[in-house]
């Protein structure tokens, strides 16, 4: 009886069926890494650290982007000290790429010593962390003037070039306050125009820029090739402009923006929620997380 390789061989199919290649069906490596910014889901950190990061990591976050740094105060990284944080994240498996520092609370014209020491402990922690970028996040209601900004602009070159020393890079995050128009005049540009790319990147907040910016996000990163490492992918509610929103569930064009991800200079890319958490923070981030990769990531 003729079994069935004997068969094959014997009208030539064997050789011709070897011959043809394996077929692969894993799915193709996203180009970036599933992130979080942590700062989402701060009420759910405070009540339940290890057990929180656990789930975030469960959801397919892959890095998060911590924030807050208070060195003087000890308190660090959510009262852990670096190697303790650092430590968290990899039983978590997790990686963090960016942090939010406290930068802004020494603009005030008198605490310029104050900064470069504090700029030196957040590269001490960000290292420990294996951080590649440092964050200013913020800047307070009384600084938000063209004056302001300049002085801004200069202390942004002043400490991209200390951190720079320090092997690592500063990013400016926006809110919606640098596009206010000042007789024709916005911050934005300002921060753009007279700080030195190569010293200071910037990371887009995509709700905000389109929020509050006169131009699309592309018309940015037109006018600045390359700059914009970082995004922030945070929706904008459909009812009502001023509410967050679970990503996908707003009227943001995520997939328009993030198609010119190369020209923008993209590194990294953030999940973001601030507020409007329906049911809760964890569940928002959860379902951001299944439509980022299934819905954006394929397609960039």
């Amino acid at each position: 009886m003729t079994d069935r390789r004997t068969f094959l061989k014997q009208t030539g199919l064997l050789s011709a069926a070897m011959a043809i290649p394996a077929i692969s069906f894993a799915a193709p490596k996203a180009k970036f890494k599933l992130g979080l910014q942590l700062y989402t889901i701060r009420e759910a950190m405070e009540k339940d650290l290890r057990g929180t990061l656990t789930s975030v990591a469960g959801y397919g976050y892959q890095e998060v982007e911590t924030y807050g740094f208070n060195y003087g105060n000890n308190k660090y990284y959510w009262g852990l000290e670096p190697k303790q944080a650092k430590q968290l994240m990899d039983d978590c498996n997790l990686t963090t790429s960016a942090g939010h520092y406290d930068l802004d609370r020494f603009f005030a014209k008198d605490k310029a010593d104050a900064l470069t020491k504090y700029v030196d402990q957040c590269i001490a922690g960000a290292l420990v962390m294996k951080q590649d970028y440092i964050v200013w996040p913020w800047l307070a209601p009384e600084y938000r003037n063209m004056d302001e900004f300049k002085r801004l602009s200069a202390t942004l070159n002043t400490i991209g070039g200390q951190i720079k020393k320090g092997g690592l890079k500063l990013a400016y995050h926006n809110h919606d306050f640098e596009f206010i128009d000042h007789e024709g005049q916005i911050g934005y540009n300002t921060i753009l125009n007279e700080t030195d790319p190569d010293l200071v990147k910037m990371e887009m907040d995509l709700y905000w820029a389109s929020h509050s910016s006169p131009v699309a996000p592309l018309e940015w990163f037109k006018k600045q090739p390359g700059r914009f490492a970082i995004l922030h992918i945070k929706d904008m509610d459909k009812k009502d402009r001023e509410l967050h929103t679970t990503v996908g569930d707003g009227s943001i064009d995520f997939k328009t923006i993030l198609k010119d991800h190369q020209l923008a200079g993209v590194k990294h890319m953030f999940v973001e929620q601030g507020n409007n958490y329906v049911p809760d923070a964890m569940s928002n981030v959860k379902r951001s997380a299944a439509y980022v990769k299934n819905n954006l990531y394929p397609f960039i």
